[in-house]
């Protein structure tokens, strides 16, 4: 242990230099530690910034705003180098090749092989397929719910430690890298068990198509926990500054706006992926499985290719091997003697318990052996927490979104199709957030900023659970009418004649709670990364995507019960649930309103700001 003449002054997290772009950053032992090597000027972001996405870059940076100037001036954010673009090209290829997959699982599972259909799983040939659906393996609606949120289940749990696994092990390129290598494999495997000869063994398709969808879902997460935040990095601009364009408005590039841009667009990707289930969709219904399966493992060999193409130009942050264990130490200190008791009053008080500024003024000394992080990393831990709190209310949004099991499906099996696949309909969901991306980056969000009144992320939250309400009160409309026109009467998801109501109506309940995603969803990512401790945005970010494991296992353990003769209850409790959820997040959550100015620092993701570090850096010089 070194002592110092200010104990507690070395434990505060040191300064971060005036200029927002990605440099150095000077200590508070006055040692510049290097970030990048000599490539990373031309490979990183001096060279990344040729490719821009709706960003002010009129004239150079100036300087850091004041907080007159943070309170009074438009926010904008800065260009998309291309780097970034690449990131958003590597997601697309990726959801498109696992949307693909995933939209027609069920038909795979749930429909038997339809009657004078090729073998294939296609429908007959002529009038004769016009209502009819793609099928296989005939198991069922409860099986291919269970299967189907199995799969989602994993492939949303599964980041959690490949969120680790990037923070602390591989970093997040190296993570993503073998994620696709392992998502290449699964690929080729689900085309196995969709070969016709294969299809008329059923229990030996079953149990090729189960393990490859174990498999699918290990790349998932892997993939899903690190790709985000890699692309978030990219960023040019690590703190708020000012900018002057050329109509001569001075403006703040801001970086929280800057995540906000970027993640919209990576979420329009996800979806512009998603949209490629029309061409599987189609190809199930008209060729067979074998093709539907073996166009999204084709589409998703662009994502090696693109990873090649971008290593050089991106800034990978290194993986911080003590971050989960540095956490946990600071959990077992709050929480020692008695402190569970406060953890849910929370304050200073119990938060600076864990200080190592606030134990060197009580102990005399630190131990820095055994307090190796320094008071950012305790507040860190702290924002971090409260965001995980809204987290958990997500999986209400995620089940309106959809609906519980497999009711949707359900639904759409007891309505006229006129030859439309049952499945096309939810490529609306996708649709809808494709079109309203643009809207809202471009239009709504900026708008709302120039008139000094910007969406704030709780009011964001509260929109989007309002929109799913709505959906939810049309799906339990539509589905009193299938009942009530069903020849079945209350049991019409089985009925060999199906009800006067179009497959149609079904575009609303897509539409609806698709736009509320870009509310919710891209928020919740927003919070994870932007209040997440500089070296654990991998572990926080796959918090967000755990909130679908959690709506997963409720429909897995609802899958029995959510059934004819009653699938209009669901729906309304659905409505109510996330109608009086909007209001929570505005309510009770608006400290997370507060913006959060300094969390890309480059230095911290580095652990350069921790105090053996410090230390070492002290010494070398």
């Amino acid at each position: 242990m070194t002592s110092h003449a200010n104990p507690v002054e070395d434990f505060v997290a040191a300064p971060i230099p005036a200029a927002g772009l990605a440099t150095g950053v000077t200590d508070t032992a006055g040692v510049t530690p290097t970030l990048h090597n000599e490539k990373s000027e031309k490979d990183g972001y001096a060279a990344g910034h040729e490719v821009s996405i709706g960003a002010a870059h009129d004239r150079e940076y100036e300087a850091d705003p004041t907080d007159e100037e943070i309170a009074t001036l438009r926010k904008v954010p800065a260009p998309m180098p291309w780097a970034a673009v690449a990131m958003c090209l590597i997601e697309f290829a990726e959801r498109a090749s696992y949307y693909g997959s995933y939209y027609i699982f069920n038909n795979f599972i749930n429909n038997p092989l339809p009657k004078g259909g090729s073998g294939t799983g296609a429908v007959a040939k002529g009038p004769d397929g016009y209502q009819q659906h793609a099928g296989a393996l005939g198991l069922g609606s409860r099986d291919a719910s269970a299967l189907t949120n199995m799969f989602t289940f994993l492939a949303y749990v599964i980041p959690i430690f490949g969120g680790i696994i990037a923070d602390t092990k591989w970093g997040r390129f190296k993570t993503i890298a073998v994620g696709t290598a392992i998502g290449a494999f699964s690929h080729v495997l689900l085309v196995i068990p969709a070969i016709p000869s294969v299809i008329s063994h059923p229990n030996g398709s079953l149990a090729a198509f189960t393990i490859s969808l174990l498999i699918l879902a290990f790349a998932a997460g892997f993939i899903k926990p690190s790709l985000a935040p890699l692309l978030c990095d990219q960023s040019p601009v690590k703190r708020p500054t000012i900018k002057t364009l050329k109509s001569g408005e001075r403006v703040i590039v801001d970086p929280q706006a800057t995540v906000q841009r970027y993640l919209l667009i990576f979420y329009a990707c996800i979806n512009i992926g998603a949209f490629f289930a029309l061409a599987t969709e189609y190809a199930e219904r008209d060729v067979g499985f074998w093709l539907a399966f073996l166009l999204p493992g084709i589409i998703y060999m662009l994502m090696p290719i693109v990873l090649v193409v971008a290593y050089k130009r991106l800034y990978k942050a290194p993986p911080q091997g003590s971050v989960v264990v540095e956490f946990g130490k600071v959990m077992k200190l709050l929480l020692a003697n008695g402190g569970w008791r406060k953890i849910w009053r929370g304050g200073d008080e119990f938060w600076n318990k864990a200080k190592p500024s606030y134990i060197a003024a009580t102990e005399g000394t630190v131990d820095t052996t055994k307090v190796f992080w320094d008071d950012r990393f305790v507040d860190e831990i702290r924002q971090s927490l409260s965001a995980c709190v809204v987290f958990t209310l997500i999986p209400i949004f995620n089940l309106a979104d959809g609906g519980i099991g497999n009711q949707m499906n359900d639904m759409s099996d007891a309505m006229i199709v006129n030859g439309v696949p049952n499945d096309l309909i939810s490529n609306f969901n996708s649709l809808s957030i494709i079109v309203f991306t643009p809207i809202l980056t471009f239009g709504f969000y900026p708008l709302f900023e120039k008139i000094g009144f910007p969406i704030k992320p709780m009011m964001r939250m509260c929109i989007g659970f309002l929109l799913a309400a709505v959906g939810c009160v049309v799906c339990a409309v539509v589905q009193h009418n299938i009942y009530k026109t069903s020849a079945c009467g209350n049991f019409a998801t089985t009925c060999d004649t199906p009800s006067d109501v179009s497959l149609w109506l079904q575009v609303p309940m897509y539409l609806l709670p698709g736009i509320g995603e870009l509310f919710v969803n891209v928020t919740s990512y927003e919070l994870a990364y932007t209040r997440a401790p500089a070296r654990m945005k991998g572990l926080v970010y796959s918090m967000t995507l755990f909130t679908t494991a959690i709506s997963s296992a409720i429909s897995l353990a609802l899958t029995d019960v959510i059934t004819d003769p009653y699938l209009v209850w669901p729906w309304v409790a659905l409505a109510a649930a996330s109608f009086v959820t909007a209001f929570i997040f505005p309510t009770f959550f608006h400290h997370l309103d507060d913006p959060v100015r300094d969390f890309q620092d480059e230095s911290r993701q580095a652990g350069m700001h921790q105090p053996l570090a410090i230390q070492a850096a002290e010494e070398k010089h």
